[in-house]
């Protein structure tokens, strides 16, 4: 690498800081009327960013009391704005099949991703809370509700502390078993 190159010169390791323009000094305050020194800015509102009213102290507390971004929008633009906001004002695309209903060329889709044409698409069985549940006791979604009870009696047994010789060693999964039972019985999966 040429140090001495002019190309290197023109490369910066970081950007140059924006700052934005305070006040200046000797500005008066923008409410009509007030004389006092305008050292508070204060955003002029929507359709002016970057524009702001320079305020006292007491006027600029007033001005945010009273202050609406969305003052003058329907209400389908302010639920327009807040959806927007979910994904940061940027734009998204669909993902899945293009128009044709293919996959994208040279995707690989494991979990069935990309529409009914990739793959069934299957509803679980149980909700979420019960497929935890079911983790906890080492079964799948499909099971069915003697393996459930089966499963559940067989860990009992072998993690309680009386057939250990009193050993309490297991009893924190053995608590975590039985509450995951009582959500499979309480969801009528058992």
């Amino acid at each position: 690498m040429n140090l001495n190159s002019p190309l290197f010169d023109r490369i910066r390791t970081r950007r140059e800081a924006k700052t934005e323009p305070s006040p200046a000094r000797g500005t008066v305050c923008s409410h009509p009327g007030c004389q006092a020194p305008g050292e508070f800015r204060a955003p002029m509102g929507r359709l002016r960013e970057g524009q702001y009213f320079c305020f006292c102290l007491d006027h600029v507390k007033e001005y945010n009391a009273t202050y609406n971004y969305f003052n003058g929008m329907s209400d389908e633009d302010v639920l327009r704005y807040q959806k927007d906001a979910v994904i940061g004002h940027r734009p998204t695309w669909k993902m899945g099949a293009n128009r044709a209903g293919v996959a994208s060329a040279g995707m690989q889709d494991p979990f069935h991703m990309q529409g009914a044409k990739a793959g069934k698409s299957r509803t679980p069985k149980h909700g979420v809370v019960a497929r935890k549940a079911l983790h906890v006791l080492g079964l799948d979604d499909e099971a069915r509700p003697a393996e459930i009870k089966g499963r559940y009696k067989e860990m009992v047994k072998r993690l309680h502390p009386d057939a250990n010789g009193g050993d309490r060693s297991n009893e924190d999964k053995l608590r975590e078993i039985i509450n995951a039972y009582n959500v499979l019985r309480s969801s009528r999966a058992v």
